[in-house]
């Protein structure tokens, strides 16, 4: 028979199961109330992590245009490719685990071409999402969709995808490379105009946020939540994409021939608005590939065996290829600053158009000697020939007359104490005598561009302002911002500062800097218009002391056209040529004759030639493709040029020049006939001889020449030519010889 506990027993029971269910909901509620309130945030933030994809969508920065609406710099599609160790992690296959990073790293290492074992060790990372190259293109993120589509069995979308994103694209490679600047990996501006208007260009962020697994993949139910990204404003720029190509491209030149050892520099302002149209800088950078050096600087880098040094050198390398020589840096204008002096005295009616002055070679001041270039002087001379003369002895008289408190004052007033407030990154200061420190030697010397520094804008300006009236103008680049539609959000003023010297002032200016070019500096005449300028050279003395060398000049121009009603000023400096000349009108003043050639024909300003010049142009070849033999010769008699036919047929299949190329008169065109086999030839040596000695063995050579340059006198002799002599090339082929003269000097000593 049972024995059933006693009704104290059963009591007991009841009460320790009743308090172990207390225990256990009391244990309970505490995870519950520690999961969700006290450790909570915790907690939905890593749920949070495991099961949404936050992804911030880069905003295209605005565009950069030229005043043509050119691009120059534009922002397109691009993408980030990631993978998600996450996912791999959590496979409780090992050998899958592995199998998946081997795969991800052999294929990614040589679709991006980058390490393998860095992609591999970016696989066994601890979190769902990490990038492994950004900003590839598409030829490329199509090889990437391609692997892993065709790696299906492995799931491989859910370990590697593709972010869209945006990439900075320059598409005229080098053009205007230190005026645009460049953007650095998270698209912020470093350089250039990037970084002048960083703010303005960036645009503002959007975000996207979606449901994902723990493995980082899309969960099977839909969540996502968008806000787009929106464009930056554009920029619109004063720089004209075909002038800056013609600065560039003659500066270049110049650069080569001359040998210049510490790169050179061409401006083009508007006189009227202080509009940047061209900036050209020699020795610059592509900057979609900003941080890569030229083939020679490498070449110095990769001589260098310690790490340090080698990183030193590289850095220093990187920031002059950045490094806007018009802004950033300073010099001593030399006789070009004749144009301040000169303004300065005639505004203060201490000298006009009838004073005279002397020049025996020498002139003392305080006990200092300073001379002229003409060895023997000048003697008496007007200003106008003072001036073309770039005369010391007579500039420093001037400069005395002035006295060191008026020259400071306008000093001041034409702007030279301040930065000129250019819209660029990097404005050097200018580095002058004060007026307590300016002495009777000081003045002297400063009346003839030496023992101060100051930029190259400062010198565009201020022969600026010497023609346009006397007004100073402020130079800029950006010429208005437009917003993603097109709308005007801001206008840059092409106001004046201020006004220095009178209109009267200014004329005088106008007829003294054109007497210059047509009696001084010749090698600043450009056929077919009136233009004015100046030429400088000056010593770079603190350097020459420092390294104990001789030898080290700067050679500057300043052109002005037309010079009866200015609008275009052209400032060319070459620093440290090491070709045989160094003299600013021999050097300078050719590039400034060359750019105006082109650039005032193509501003729609018409040129009008003299008899004499009208004589010695240039013609354009006729189309003559498809013409009989006769029709053709024809025509070529008609322009007053020869022709030598090659072949027996009937009809011109080729030409040579091409239609439309430039030949001197009297010149000749091969013509091409069907059965005609190219005839070839080899260039001769142009170089040291006269115009009338350079056609005579053009024609023995079977070329044809186009003159460049000072061909104002028959005397002058060719000092380069395009195509090297010994060169073999076909006959009728255009060699363009450049001519100039040779003693142009103007230095300051």
């Amino acid at each position: 028979m049972a024995v059933r506990p006693g009704k104290q027993m059963r009591g007991r029971i009841k009460f320790i199961m009743i308090s172990m269910i207390l225990c256990l909901t009391l244990i309970s509620s505490y995870s519950l109330v520690n999961i969700m309130i006290v450790k909570g945030d915790k907690y939905q933030s890593m749920a949070s992590e495991q099961q949404l994809y936050d992804n911030v969508i880069t905003a295209p920065r605005g565009n950069i245009y030229d005043r043509n609406m050119k691009f120059l710099a534009k922002s397109a599609t691009a993408w980030t490719v990631y993978i998600t160790p996450n996912g791999i992690n959590k496979l409780t296959d090992e050998k899958k685990q592995e199998t998946l990073r081997k795969v991800i790293s052999e294929n990614l290492s040589e679709i991006l071409e980058m390490d393998y074992n860095d992609i591999f060790e970016k696989t066994k990372k601890t979190t769902y999402y990490v990038t492994v190259k950004k900003k590839i293109e598409k030829p490329v993120a199509d090889k990437v969709r391609k692997f892993i589509s065709d790696n299906s069995d492995l799931e491989m979308s859910s370990y590697v995808g593709l972010d869209e994103t945006v990439k900075r694209y320059y598409p005229s490679d080098t053009l205007a490379s230190t005026v645009i600047g460049f953007v650095g990996d998270d698209n912020q501006g470093l350089a250039g105009l990037e970084s002048r208007y960083d703010n303005e260009l960036t645009g503002v962020a959007g975000r996207v946020v979606a449901a994902k697994n723990a493995r980082g993949t899309d969960m099977t139910f839909t969540y996502q939540k968008s806000e787009e990204a929106k464009q930056g404003n554009s920029i619109v720029t004063t720089i004209d994409s075909y002038i800056q190509y013609v600065a560039e491209k003659y500066l270049d030149q110049a650069v080569e021939t001359e040998n210049v050892q510490e790169r050179g520099a061409v401006v083009v302002m508007n006189v009227n608005t202080g509009a940047i149209l061209g900036m050209a800088v020699s020795d610059d950078f592509n900057p979609n590939s900003a941080f890569t050096l030229s083939a020679a600087d490498q070449a110095k880098v990769d001589a260098v065996t310690d790490k340090e040094e080698k990183d030193k050198l590289k850095s220093e390398l990187l920031n002059r290829q950045w490094r806007n020589k018009a802004v950033s840096d300073t010099y001593e204008p030399g006789s070009v600053f004749k144009i301040f002096t000169a303004s300065t005295a005639l505004e203060e009616n201490l000298i006009n158009l009838n004073s005279n002055f002397t020049c025996n070679y020498t002139y003392a001041v305080a006990g200092n000697t300073y001379h002229c270039h003409k060895k023997g002087g000048h003697g008496s001379q007007s200003l106008s020939q003072a001036i073309a003369n770039s005369c010391n002895p007579a500039f420093i008289q001037i400069g005395q007359l002035i006295g060191s408190e008026t020259f400071s004052k306008y000093f001041e007033a034409f702007g030279l104490t301040q930065k000129t407030g250019i819209d660029l990154p990097g404005e050097a200061s200018s580095n002058y005598h004060k007026l307590e420190d300016m002495h009777s030697t000081e003045l002297a010397s400063s009346s003839f561009g030496q023992t101060f520094n100051i930029t190259p804008l400062h010198t565009l300006t201020l022969a600026a302002a010497a023609v346009n009236g006397g007004y100073i103008v402020q130079p800029h680049v950006a010429e208005k911002l437009i917003d993603s539609n097109g709308k005007v959000v801001k206008t840059f003023s092409d106001s004046y500062k201020r006004q220095v010297v009178s209109e009267s002032t200014s004329a005088t200016m106008r007829q003294l800097l054109e007497y210059v070019v047509q009696n001084g500096a010749k090698n600043g005449q450009v056929a077919g218009y009136r233009v004015g300028g100046k030429t400088g050279t000056s010593e770079k003395v603190s350097k020459m002391l420092e390294l104990g060398i001789k030898g080290l000049y700067i050679g500057s121009y300043v052109g002005i056209a037309p010079i009866d009603k200015p609008e275009i000023a052209v400032l060319v400096m070459l620093d440290e040529a090491m070709g045989g000349q160094y003299y600013g009108g021999a050097i300078a003043a050719p590039v400034g004759s060359k750019v105006m050639a082109e650039i005032l024909p193509y501003l729609g300003y018409e040129p009008q030639y003299s008899e004499e010049q009208l004589k010695n142009m240039s013609v354009s070849v006729p189309d003559l493709t498809g013409n009989d033999i006769a029709s053709a010769k024809q025509t070529l008699s008609n322009a007053k040029l020869s022709y030598k036919v090659i072949g027996s047929g009937e009809k011109v299949t080729k030409q040579l020049p091409v239609a439309g190329t430039n030949v001197y008169k009297g010149g000749t065109v091969i013509l091409y006939t069907e059965d005609a086999e190219e005839a070839t030839t080899v260039v001769p040596n142009l170089v040291g001889l006269t115009a009338t000695e350079v056609n005579a063995a053009a024609a023995a050579a079977g070329i044809n020449v186009e003159f460049s340059g000072n061909t104002s006198s028959p005397d002058l002799k060719s000092y380069s030519q395009s195509i090297a002599a010994g060169q073999t090339v076909a006959q009728g082929k255009v060699v363009t010889v450049n001519f100039r003269e040779e003693a142009q000097a103007d230095i300051a000593n």
